[in-house]
C-alpha cells in the first residue's frame, strides 16, 4: 500500500490522539467548589464560587460566618451548602428593597432562574427594614423560579415579601420544593405563582399591624401552580394583628394546607380580600384545608368559597399526585445535600 494510502487511513486515529492530549493538557473546571474567608484555595465570596462554576453547575459548600452579598444564580444545576452545624451559622444577607433596588423583583437576596437548585443548611435573609431610617418597602430574601428546586434545612429571614415563589420566565412552570425551612415575615411574605410543595417548615409572622402568611398568584382556572403547605407550623409574634393564611395576589390564587398546626391568632375566616371592600377575588380562589390543628383552626367560620376537605379529597393533594407522579427529583435532591 503506498505510503499515502496509509496516511489517509491512519488519519482518523492520529486525529483522536491529538484531541484526546489537547483535553489532558486542558485545565478541569471543578464542579465542587469551597468558600471561606482563611482556607487555602477556597473562594473569597459566595458570587465568584457560582460564577467560577461550569455551565452544567456544581456544588459550593460555604463555611460558617455572614456573607453580606446580593447573588446571582442563573445557571442550571446549582447547590450551595452551607458548612456549619446548623443553618445559623451560614447567613447569605443584604439590603435591598423596591425602593432602593427599582422594585421588588430587583430586590432578592439571592435570585435563583437556574433549573435544579439545591439549597442547604443555611441562612438567607433580607435586612432592609432592620436599618435605621429604611422607609418600609418590599424586600425579598429568596427569588426561585427555576423548575425542580429543593430547599431543605434553610431559613429565610425578611418582612414584607420574603419568599417569591414564582414561575420561570415566559411563564413556564416551576415546581419547587421546600422542606425542614423556616420561613419569616409580615405582608404576603411567601408569594408568586410557583408549583411549591412546603413540607415540615415553620412560617412565623413577625409582628406588625396586617400578616399574610401568603399571597399566591395563580392567574388563571387552568394554571397547574399553587402552594401546599404539609405538616406545617403556623406561629406569630405576640404583637402580630390581623393574622390571615394569605389573599389572592390573582383571581385564582391556591393554597391549600394540609394537617398544619396553627399555633398562631389566625382570624376566623382565615382568609382575606386583596383589598377589602375594593376587590372581589375570593369567589374565584381556590383555599382549602385538611386537619388543620390549634388555636388558628376555626373550620366552621373559614370565608367562603374556602373548603375543608375529606380524607378522599385531600389524598388528591398528596406529594405524588400534586407532582403528577414525577417526585424522583425531590429524592434526589434531598440525597444530594444530605
Amino acid at each position: 500500500m503506498p505510503a499515502e494510502a496509509r496516511l489517509v487511513l491512519r488519519w482518523p486515529a492520529l486525529l483522536l490522539g491529538l484531541l484526546a492530549l489537547l483535553w489532558s493538557a486542558a485545565p478541569a473546571v471543578a464542579r465542587d467548589l469551597h468558600v471561606s474567608r482563611s482556607a487555602a484555595g477556597a473562594y473569597r465570596s459566595v458570587q465568584a464560587a457560582i460564577d467560577a462554576l461550569p455551565d452544567r453547575g456544581g456544588v459550593i459548600r460555604i463555611a460558617p460566618g455572614i456573607w453580606r452579598e446580593k447573588l446571582t444564580i442563573a445557571r442550571d444545576g446549582v447547590t450551595l451548602i452551607g458548612t456549619g452545624r446548623d443553618p445559623q451559622a451560614t447567613v447569605l444577607v443584604y439590603g435591598d428593597s423596591a425602593k432602593s433596588a427599582g422594585g421588588t423583583f430587583n430586590s432578592a437576596t439571592v435570585t435563583a432562574s437556574g433549573d435544579d437548585l439545591r439549597i442547604a443548611n443555611l441562612t438567607i435573609r433580607n435586612d432592609w427594614w432592620l436599618q435605621p431610617g429604611n422607609p418600609p418597602s418590599q424586600a425579598v430574601a429568596l427569588s426561585v423560579t427555576g423548575d425542580r428546586a429543593v430547599i431543605t434545612r434553610v431559613r429565610l429571614l425578611g418582612h414584607q415579601d420574603t419568599l417569591f415563589a414564582n414561575k420561570g420566565k415566559g411563564g413556564r412552570m416551576a415546581r419547587q420544593f421546600f422542606s425542614d425551612c423556616y420561613i419569616e415575615g409580615h405582608v404576603d411574605f411567601i408569594f408568586g405563582n410557583a408549583k411549591a410543595w412546603f413540607r415540615n417548615c415553620h412560617i412565623h409572622g413577625l409582628a406588625h399591624s396586617d400578616v399574610w402568611y401568603t399571597a399566591q398568584s395563580r392567574a388563571s382556572a387552568d394554571e397547574d401552580s399553587g402552594y401546599v403547605f404539609d405538616r406545617c407550623r403556623l406561629t406569630a409574634d405576640p404583637d402580630a394583628r390581623n393574622v390571615s393564611l394569605g389573599r389572592p395576589w390573582r383571581d385564582h390564587a391556591r393554597v391549600v394546607f394540609l394537617n398544619t398546626r396553627m399555633d398562631a391568632p389566625v382570624m376566623p375566616e382565615g382568609w382575606r380580600e386583596w383589598y377589602p371592600g375594593t376587590s372581589n377575588r375570593l369567589p374565584t380562589t381556590d383555599y382549602a384545608e385538611y386537619r388543620s390543628s390549634g388555636r388558628g383552626a376555626a373550620p366552621a367560620a373559614r370565608a367562603a368559597p374556602s373548603r375543608q376537605l375529606t380524607r378522599e379529597e385531600a389524598a388528591q393533594w398528596s406529594l405524588r399526585t400534586f407532582f403528577q407522579g414525577d417526585v424522583r427529583w425531590i429524592s434526589e435532591g434531598l440525597e444530594q445535600v444530605r
